[in-house]
């Protein structure tokens, strides 16, 4: 966004109220979206995060508080209400399991044979999957098959306390209640294998789930797919001998399972045809469903974790692709700010170059001021030491601190004091400029300082009658904190790179209030200020654009501006700034479909600035999002490398235009934290504007709080002793 200085006065019709009372509640709507983001995000990070196989080796561990007949016994083993029996699968009778599912891929493809063949099976599922492919659940219970619990996200349990246990077995029924609607009483542990296996550490696991109302379901062949040792391997290895019953252990998730759903495609007609039954653990053993219909609140509680999951997904496919567009729309940028700023910096700065005949008849600098008294010295002195001839007039626009007095008590020649009841900075222009005597209108803030050669380099352009704007070099003169480095690395970097990028392309959307020059002709042919807009010195400038006039950057006029020192200061001013921005695009509108220059603006201008200064600031803070997501749900190291690697691209952009504007590269330092904070509150301030033009909400003229700190380097014109009635003043050092 253009640099602008602060506006003043309260618009007529404003809305009432103070603006500090009102800062909660404009708060309170953007942090909500944005909170609501990146619960989305978290959201979705949790339920994708990785699934580690079955096959991690656990280290060897005593079975000796194993019962005997449970180490002896059957893979169904179920401790509840005290119990601790086992049981087998009768002989001829095959529970064929799959875990880590349900798969986009592979799930239903092994259903889809299960289906042809007329065979039941169990799919213990793990929370993350079934919250992700609810629907592949849904059709595992309408086809007869059970669901069983595998963990919401596969931890090994036998490492965790009882309470993560309570965690991932409640968390998984919820998804399954959600997928299906149902609860189910089967539970098989991460990375288990045979009985014979349990040992010490999952034991009391085991014994600890039957009091949860869970059976553990174990396996007696495993078919070792996930090695993927070929169809006739994996058919050999789930086999079991002597026609006896077995529960099977495959996975229909967790990789490449196309050689599980061929070798299932062998391996049932082929055991059918031996006499074998294909049935869930349930109709093997000839006992009640494992599952329970769910209703009442527990279901709606699982719908809403399914809908929550599924608007997660769909939210950060959206976010993806805005984090695409962002990424081009950044990246091109740079590109184009770096590119055509070189090449307006070689035309500009090369030999010989001059925009004609010097520019020498007198100017008229318009001075709006509403409340400046801490200011208007330090801005009125540094005038009369410019070096080109001007008249001052100052325009006090209903100030209550005695500023007209300020300047009045200076007694200095040329320096004229118009008043007027408070109207706001449009009106006080208009003012100005009824009363000017010049035809070069020079126009700046009442916090500014101008260097001696900043008017004179300001009014070199109006040589090329084409020129009807100009749009000064405005600085940040209090960059010493850390709020004000950061601004002083948007001036550079943001506000004057771009300014000759939109220089070059003939659509330059703002002339800064702090420091602009028109010709008075250009500004009578359309109309002169207007407050229609918070943004009159974006609208008078798309103005200019659309009536045929030039509008050009010239780097040499330097002006010193006091940028806002508190968040609240400053979060007031970009507000205003972005909403007025909105304002200024809407109303100017109907050059998208103009003839002639208006045309070429609305088709060149506008949606450059719309993407540039509304879309690209409003999306930006995605690739901090995105970090964070990266950092904490993986690949964390590629995330970091990405994140950096746009960092350097805006270090070298932002050294460059350090390098263009002569500045010091000391202030970059702060850059990286620039990045993270200062860029949320910018986005946070964007996402309310959007909301405030959407709502069709209206905004007040607000004055921000002065200090008076700003000079211009080099030393002005010594200061004169403060008068009686001056005002209040803070001396200077």
């Amino acid at each position: 966004m253009a640099s602008r200085t602060s506006r003043h006065g309260s618009a007529p019709g404003a809305l009432d109220g103070s603006p500090r009372r009102r800062l909660p509640m404009r708060l309170l709507l953007p942090l909500l979206v944005l909170l609501a983001l990146m619960a989305m995000l978290m959201l979705r990070g949790y339920v994708h995060s990785e699934i580690l196989a079955d096959h991690r080796v656990r280290p060897e561990a005593s079975a000796a508080k194993v019962p005997d007949k449970i180490l002896d016994g059957g893979p169904v083993i179920d401790t509840r209400s005290g119990r601790t029996t086992s049981l087998r699968v009768p002989a001829h009778h095959l529970v064929l399991t799959f875990d880590d599912g349900p798969d986009p891929t592979w799930t239903p493809k092994v259903l889809d044979v299960l289906k042809k063949h007329h065979a039941h099976a169990v799919f213990f599922v793990t929370g993350t999957m079934t919250s992700r492919y609810p629907d592949l659940v849904k059709r595992m219970v309408a086809e007869g098959h059970e669901v069983g619990l595998h963990t919401f996200n596969h931890p090994d349990l036998s490492y965790q306390s009882t309470k993560r246990v309570d965690w991932e077995l409640s968390q998984n029924q919820l998804a399954i209640t959600g997928a299906a609607g149902i609860r189910t009483s089967l539970f098989r542990p991460p990375y288990s294998s045979f009985a014979d296996a349990m040992d010490d550490k999952s034991w009391p696991v085991t014994e600890y789930i039957g009091t949860r109302g869970y059976i553990t379901v174990v396996n007696d062949t495993d078919s070792e797919d996930w090695k993927k040792p070929g169809v006739d391997e994996i058919i050999r290895r789930a086999t079991p001998h002597g026609g006896k019953g077995a529960i099977v252990l495959m996975h229909d998730s967790g990789g490449d399972r196309h050689q599980t759903v061929r070798a299932l495609d062998t391996f049932l007609p082929t055991l059918q045809r031996q006499g074998y039954e294909f049935d869930n653990l349930t109709e093997a053993l000839d006992a009640p469903s494992a599952h329970t219909p769910v209703t009442g609140l527990d279901l709606w509680q699982g719908k809403a974790w399914i809908f929550l999951v599924q608007a997660s997904d769909n939210v950060t496919g959206v976010l993806v692709v805005a984090l695409a567009v962002i990424g081009s729309l950044v990246i091109g940028r740079f590109v184009l700010m770096l590119v055509l700023s070189a090449a307006h910096a070689r035309r500009v700065r090369r030999r010989g170059f001059s925009w004609g005949p010097p520019v020498t008849e007198p100017v008229s600098v318009l001075v709006p001021a509403y409340n400046e008294a801490k200011c208007i010295e330090n801005t009125v002195r540094s005038l009369m030491a410019s070096e080109h001839p001007i008249e001052i007039l100052v325009v006090d626009d209903g100030s209550t601190d005695g500023t007209a007095r300020v300047v009045e008590a200076m007694g200095l020649p040329n320096v004229r004091v118009v008043r007027q009841l408070n109207a706001g900075k449009p009106a006080a222009l208009n003012r100005g400029l009824a009363n000017a005597r010049h035809d070069l209108i020079v126009m700046m803030d009442g916090d500014t300082v101008f260097e001696p050669a900043t008017v004179g380099e300001l009014v070199q352009p109006f040589a090329d009658p084409r020129v009807g704007a100009v749009a000064g070099n405005a600085k940040v003169g209090n960059r010493d904190s850390l709020i004000g480095a950061w601004q002083h690395i948007e001036y550079v970097m943001g506000f004057n790179l771009d300014r000759r990028m939109y220089d070059l392309l003939r659509c330059m959307p703002t002339i800064p209030g702090a420091v602009g020059a028109f010709r008075r002709s250009a500004l009578e042919r359309v109309g002169g200020m207007s407050d229609d807009t918070l943004a009159e010195d974006t609208d008078i400038t798309m103005a200019m654009h659309r009536d045929g006039w030039r509008v050009v950057y010239a780097e040499n006029a330097r002006a010193w501006t006091e940028a806002p020192e508190t968040v609240q200061q400053l979060w007031s001013q970009r507000y205003r700034w972005s909403y007025g921005t909105m304002q200024a695009i809407w109303k100017h509108r109907r050059a998208l479909v103009d003839k002639g220059p208006s045309g070429r603006f609305g088709r060149v201008g506008l949606p450059l600035v719309s993407l540039f200064m509304v879309v690209a600031p409003l999306l930006a803070p995605l690739i901090d999002v995105f970090l964070l997501y990266g950092v904490i749900f993986g690949p964390t190291q590629k995330t970091i490398l990405a994140w950096l690697g746009v960092l350097a691209i805006q270090v070298v952009c932002a050294a460059y235009a350090f390098r263009l504007d002569r500045e010091r590269m000391t202030h970059l330092v702060s850059l990286p934290l620039q990045q993270i904070l200062y860029r949320q509150l910018m986005y946070v301030v964007l996402l309310q504007s959007w909301i405030t033009a959407l709502t069709g909400g209206r905004l007040r003229w607000q004055k921000l709080r002065r200090t008076g700190v700003v000079e211009a380097p080099g030393g002005l014109i010594p200061r004169q002793p403060t008068r009686a009635g001056s005002g209040d003043r803070r001396p200077v050092g």
